[in-house]
Protein backbone atom coordinates (compact mmCIF):
# COMPACT_ATOMS: atom_id res chain seq x y z
CA UNK A 1 0.00 0.00 0.00
CA UNK A 2 1.71 3.19 -1.20
CA UNK A 3 0.20 6.42 0.11
CA UNK A 4 1.78 9.74 -0.68
CA UNK A 5 -1.01 12.15 0.23
CA UNK A 6 -1.12 12.36 4.01
CA UNK A 7 -4.81 13.11 4.51
CA UNK A 8 -7.09 11.86 7.26
CA UNK A 9 -8.50 9.16 4.97
CA UNK A 10 -4.99 7.92 4.21
CA UNK A 11 -4.17 7.66 7.91
CA UNK A 12 -7.45 5.83 8.51
CA UNK A 13 -6.69 3.39 5.66
CA UNK A 14 -3.26 2.67 7.13
CA UNK A 15 -4.74 2.24 10.61
CA UNK A 16 -7.22 -0.27 9.18
CA UNK A 17 -4.48 -2.15 7.33
CA UNK A 18 -2.29 -2.21 10.44
CA UNK A 19 -5.21 -3.44 12.53
CA UNK A 20 -5.62 -6.26 10.01
CA UNK A 21 -2.00 -7.32 10.56
CA UNK A 22 -0.20 -5.45 7.76
CA UNK A 23 3.20 -4.60 9.26
CA UNK A 24 4.14 -2.50 6.23
CA UNK A 25 1.17 -0.25 6.98
CA UNK A 26 2.65 0.55 10.40
CA UNK A 27 5.96 1.45 8.77
CA UNK A 28 4.15 3.90 6.49
CA UNK A 29 1.87 5.19 9.23
CA UNK A 30 4.48 6.21 11.80
CA UNK A 31 6.24 8.85 9.68
CA UNK A 32 2.82 10.31 8.90
CA UNK A 33 1.72 10.59 12.54
CA UNK A 34 5.07 11.12 14.26
CA UNK A 35 5.06 14.90 13.85
CA UNK A 36 1.56 15.11 15.27
CA UNK A 37 2.47 12.84 18.19
CA UNK A 38 5.45 15.11 18.81
CA UNK A 39 3.19 18.17 18.79
CA UNK A 40 0.82 16.42 21.20
CA UNK A 41 3.65 15.76 23.66
CA UNK A 42 5.01 19.27 23.16
CA UNK A 43 1.59 20.87 23.83
CA UNK A 44 1.39 18.96 27.07
CA UNK A 45 4.86 20.10 28.07
CA UNK A 46 4.14 23.73 27.11
CA UNK A 47 1.27 23.76 29.58
CA UNK A 48 3.64 22.86 32.42
CA UNK A 49 5.69 25.33 34.49
CA UNK A 50 9.18 26.05 33.19
CA UNK A 51 10.95 23.95 35.85
CA UNK A 52 9.19 20.86 34.50
CA UNK A 53 11.33 19.37 31.75
CA UNK A 54 10.66 16.25 29.79
CA UNK A 55 12.20 14.73 26.74
CA UNK A 56 9.23 14.74 24.39
CA UNK A 57 10.92 12.20 22.13
CA UNK A 58 11.15 9.69 24.98
CA UNK A 59 7.47 10.22 25.79
CA UNK A 60 6.53 9.65 22.15
CA UNK A 61 8.61 6.48 21.90
CA UNK A 62 7.13 5.07 25.09
CA UNK A 63 3.61 5.87 23.83
CA UNK A 64 4.49 4.24 20.50
CA UNK A 65 5.49 1.06 22.33
CA UNK A 66 2.20 1.07 24.23
CA UNK A 67 0.27 1.58 21.00
CA UNK A 68 2.07 -1.18 19.12
CA UNK A 69 1.81 -3.61 22.06
CA UNK A 70 -1.94 -3.01 22.23
CA UNK A 71 -3.61 -6.32 21.33
CA UNK A 72 -6.84 -4.57 20.36
CA UNK A 73 -5.34 -2.06 17.95
CA UNK A 74 -8.55 -1.34 16.08
CA UNK A 75 -8.86 2.40 15.54
CA UNK A 76 -12.01 3.92 14.05
CA UNK A 77 -10.12 6.83 12.52
CA UNK A 78 -7.23 9.25 12.94
CA UNK A 79 -8.87 11.09 15.86
CA UNK A 80 -9.46 7.82 17.71
CA UNK A 81 -5.80 6.86 17.24
CA UNK A 82 -4.65 10.17 18.72
CA UNK A 83 -7.12 9.83 21.58
CA UNK A 84 -5.59 6.47 22.48
CA UNK A 85 -2.11 8.01 22.14
CA UNK A 86 -3.13 10.83 24.51
CA UNK A 87 -4.34 8.30 27.05
CA UNK A 88 -1.09 6.35 26.73
CA UNK A 89 0.97 9.51 27.29
CA UNK A 90 -1.06 10.41 30.37
CA UNK A 91 -0.56 6.96 31.89
CA UNK A 92 3.18 7.05 31.16
CA UNK A 93 3.53 10.40 32.92
CA UNK A 94 1.48 9.28 35.91
CA UNK A 95 3.35 5.97 36.21
CA UNK A 96 6.64 7.82 36.15
CA UNK A 97 5.53 10.36 38.75
CA UNK A 98 4.31 7.60 41.06
CA UNK A 99 7.55 5.71 40.58
CA UNK A 100 9.57 8.79 41.51
CA UNK A 101 7.39 9.44 44.56
CA UNK A 102 7.76 5.84 45.72
CA UNK A 103 11.54 5.98 45.32
CA UNK A 104 11.65 9.13 47.45
CA UNK A 105 9.94 7.15 50.21
CA UNK A 106 12.46 4.32 49.84
CA UNK A 107 10.04 1.96 48.10
CA UNK A 108 11.07 -0.68 45.63
CA UNK A 109 9.14 0.80 42.74
CA UNK A 110 9.76 -0.63 39.33
CA UNK A 111 11.63 1.72 37.05
CA UNK A 112 9.91 2.74 33.85
CA UNK A 113 11.92 3.06 30.69
CA UNK A 114 11.70 6.86 30.79
CA UNK A 115 13.55 6.98 34.12
CA UNK A 116 16.83 8.24 32.70
CA UNK A 117 15.40 10.82 30.33
CA UNK A 118 12.40 12.28 32.15
CA UNK A 119 13.09 14.92 34.74
CA UNK A 120 10.23 16.10 36.92
CA UNK A 121 10.87 18.34 39.89
CA UNK A 122 9.79 16.92 43.25
CA UNK A 123 7.14 19.64 43.59
CA UNK A 124 5.68 18.72 40.21
CA UNK A 125 5.46 15.01 41.02
CA UNK A 126 2.84 15.72 43.68
CA UNK A 127 0.93 18.00 41.30
CA UNK A 128 0.88 15.42 38.49
CA UNK A 129 -0.37 12.74 40.88
CA UNK A 130 -2.96 15.12 42.36
CA UNK A 131 -4.26 15.91 38.87
CA UNK A 132 -4.52 12.20 38.08
CA UNK A 133 -6.39 11.55 41.34
CA UNK A 134 -8.74 14.44 40.62
CA UNK A 135 -9.36 13.09 37.11
CA UNK A 136 -10.16 9.67 38.58
CA UNK A 137 -12.68 11.32 40.93
CA UNK A 138 -14.21 13.23 38.04
CA UNK A 139 -14.40 9.99 36.08
CA UNK A 140 -16.51 8.46 38.87
CA UNK A 141 -18.82 11.49 38.72
CA UNK A 142 -18.94 11.78 34.94
CA UNK A 143 -16.69 9.62 32.76
CA UNK A 144 -17.35 11.63 29.60
CA UNK A 145 -16.21 14.89 31.16
CA UNK A 146 -13.02 13.21 32.41
CA UNK A 147 -12.42 11.86 28.90
CA UNK A 148 -12.89 15.37 27.45
CA UNK A 149 -10.14 16.64 29.79
CA UNK A 150 -7.84 13.78 28.86
CA UNK A 151 -8.32 14.36 25.13
CA UNK A 152 -8.10 18.13 25.23
CA UNK A 153 -5.41 18.62 27.92
CA UNK A 154 -3.18 15.59 27.53
CA UNK A 155 -3.93 14.85 23.90
CA UNK A 156 -4.15 18.40 22.63
CA UNK A 157 -7.14 17.45 20.50
CA UNK A 158 -9.29 20.27 19.20
CA UNK A 159 -12.93 20.65 20.19
CA UNK A 160 -13.93 19.18 16.82
CA UNK A 161 -11.59 16.19 17.16
CA UNK A 162 -12.78 15.55 20.71
CA UNK A 163 -16.39 15.66 19.53
CA UNK A 164 -15.55 13.19 16.76
CA UNK A 165 -13.83 10.73 19.10
CA UNK A 166 -16.59 10.87 21.71
CA UNK A 167 -19.40 11.06 19.14
CA UNK A 168 -20.95 14.11 20.77
CA UNK A 169 -21.60 17.63 19.55
CA UNK A 170 -19.03 20.43 19.60
CA UNK A 171 -21.28 22.34 22.02
CA UNK A 172 -21.38 19.39 24.42
CA UNK A 173 -17.58 19.21 24.35
CA UNK A 174 -17.39 22.92 25.22
CA UNK A 175 -19.90 22.53 28.10
CA UNK A 176 -18.09 19.48 29.43
CA UNK A 177 -14.72 21.24 29.11
CA UNK A 178 -15.92 24.30 31.07
CA UNK A 179 -17.53 22.17 33.76
CA UNK A 180 -14.52 19.87 34.09
CA UNK A 181 -12.01 22.73 34.39
CA UNK A 182 -14.09 24.32 37.16
CA UNK A 183 -14.60 20.97 38.91
CA UNK A 184 -10.89 20.09 38.74
CA UNK A 185 -9.85 23.52 40.01
CA UNK A 186 -12.14 23.10 43.01
CA UNK A 187 -10.86 19.55 43.65
CA UNK A 188 -7.22 20.56 43.40
CA UNK A 189 -7.75 23.61 45.62
CA UNK A 190 -9.18 21.40 48.36
CA UNK A 191 -6.09 19.17 48.54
Amino acid sequence: MEIENFGNKDVTKLLDAWSDGDGAALEQLMPMVYAELHQMAKRYMNSQPSEHTLQTTALIHEAYLKLTDNKEKRFANRAHFFAVAASAMRHILIDHARSRQSEKRGGDAQKVSLEDVMIVSDERIAEVIALDEALKSLEKEDARKARVVELRYFGGLSVEETAEVLKISRETVMRDWRFAKTWLLRELSNQ
